[in-house]
């Protein structure tokens, strides 16, 4: 029988490439984009939102968020990512990825319509309904940013705000940060749908349901286990324990550096010159000139980041990646950082966005792509999704650590300094990195050590 299961897996691992797999990958892809979309386009408004709700008669600039909203706005829905991580994690290995997919993508579109729709028209009750639904995607939020701003400005236009304080921001725009966040309803249901369409994961139905027939109904591959062990066992943790610190240590010192460059790149920007001043554009303007500048950066550096994973993941394989790229944001941030007053002159302006962009690049192609991968390869099947989970919700405890203490930090210490700390953070996420295993070109039962243990168990029964 084992020896059966084990022909069927091999035969699983070198079938041709089908368009079930390419379903399968956009489908993942676009829970990975609903998910980024969701956390990034924030950013994008909260500038506005200042504007709008923190607006004081007389003063000579445009009203801003103040460091507790901002932090607020821009953190909790790490908070409420961080619960869920651990908690549909958990369930996934209970239930199946399936159906607890599904769960997750229509929670995200019940709060992505919720939020834009955030109740009341003073600042507290809209703030504070913002945060709670945002509890429960870089270049996307980008684009769309451009386009509802462009429409509205060519349709509302108005002065700046050293012309007329009040005129700058019109009533409609208003409704500029509610559009752009209830976008992420739209592909949230779209990939809902596609999901229903297919069948669960075939590691699951085989290995965790028990269900061989079904599995290979699902064109999967079949391990039946005859000595288990769970995850709080010592046998997981001399065989998965430093595996698991180095995928919980690696995320979380990632989104630590990776999410305060992201959400607080517009202050960057501003603070050296390259978004213009506040008070001299208008609030539609702002988001435009703000969604442009990140989305220049998305093109430039994140998104190309992303495909040379793609291109070499299987060739140089996740660990050098990874190490590479906390190398090179490592350099680049000492870079930024050590010089700092040097690239807030007028003529080195665009090469610190040069510089600020390569950091990116190297995020995505390097740790930022490979932390995310490697849990989903390295675990036991029956506990790859709470372990994945936990790595991940590992990430989203730095990512609160980047969206609250970066902000913070800059106002106590300056930009310098805390660009120093992220750049030792990155140095701590290379040395962390020889924790993780390689994975290259080796099924998922031969780097979880379940084909091996097949084979012990074969033997046994032999």
């Amino acid at each position: 029988m084992a020896k059966d299961q084990l022909q069927v897996l091999n035969a699983l691992d070198v079938a041709k490439t089908q368009w079930y797999h390419f379903t399968a990958i956009i489908t993942a892809g676009m829970g990975f984009f609903t998910d980024a979309y969701d956390l990034f386009c924030i950013s994008l408004v909260t500038k506005l939102l200042g504007r709008i709700y923190y607006h004081k008669e007389g003063d000579s600039t445009p009203g801003t968020l103040p460091s507790n909203v901002s932090a607020a706005i821009n953190g909790v829905a790490f908070c409420g990512t961080l619960a869920g991580q651990l908690f549909f994690g958990w369930l996934g290995d209970k239930m199946g990825r399936k159906r607890v997919y599904g769960m997750t993508l229509l929670l995200m579109v019940i709060s992505s319509v919720a939020s834009g729709l955030s109740f009341g028209s003073d600042s507290k009750s809209v703030m504070a309904t913002l945060c709670f639904f945002r509890f429960r995607d870089i270049l996307a939020g980008g684009m769309i940013a451009i386009m509802v701003s462009s429409v509205f400005k060519a349709y509302y236009p108005a002065p700046s705000y050293e012309i007329d304080a009040n005129l700058s921001t019109v009533p409609e725009a208003d409704y500029i940060w509610r559009i752009i966040l209830m976008f992420g309803a739209f592909q949230a249901l779209l990939t809902y749908y596609w999901r229903t369409k297919m069948p669960e994961t075939n590691r699951y139905t085989a290995l965790v349901a028990k269900n061989a027939k079904q599995a290979a109904a699902d064109m999967s591959k079949v391990l039946q286990k005859g000595n288990e062990f769970g995850l709080f066992t010592t046998r997981f943790f001399s065989r998965h324990g430093p595996h698991l610190l180095g995928t919980t240590s690696t995320w979380f010192l990632l989104d630590i550096a990776f999410y305060s460059q992201n959400l607080f790149q517009k202050d960057n920007f501003s603070a050296i010159g390259w978004i213009p001043k506040a008070k001299s554009m208008n609030a539609i303007e702002e988001v435009y000139k703000i969604a442009r500048a990140q989305t220049l950066i998305a093109l430039c550096s994140t998104v190309p980041g992303y495909w040379f994973t793609v291109a070499l993941i299987h060739k140089i394989g996740r660990f050098k990646i990874q190490l590479m790229g906390f190398f090179f944001m490592t350099i680049f941030m000492f870079a930024l950082a050590i010089p700092y007053h040097h690239w807030t002159l007028p003529n080195n302006r665009i090469r610190f966005v040069i510089m600020y962009s390569l950091t990116f690049f190297f995020a995505n192609f390097g740790p930022n792509a490979t932390t995310f991968v490697v849990p989903a390869e390295i675990f036991p099947a029956r506990l790859r999704s709470t372990c994945h989970g936990i790595s991940a919700a590992s990430g989203k405890a730095g990512a609160m650590v980047g969206a609250f203490g970066f902000l913070y930090a800059a106002d106590a210490i300056g930009v310098k300094k805390s660009l120093m700390i992220l750049a030792f953070i990155n140095f701590l996420g290379m040395l962390f990195t020889f924790l993780v295993p390689e994975s290259k070109g080796k099924s998922l039962e031969e780097i979880s050590g379940e084909a091996d243990q097949e084979k012990g168990t074969e033997t046994q029964s032999g």
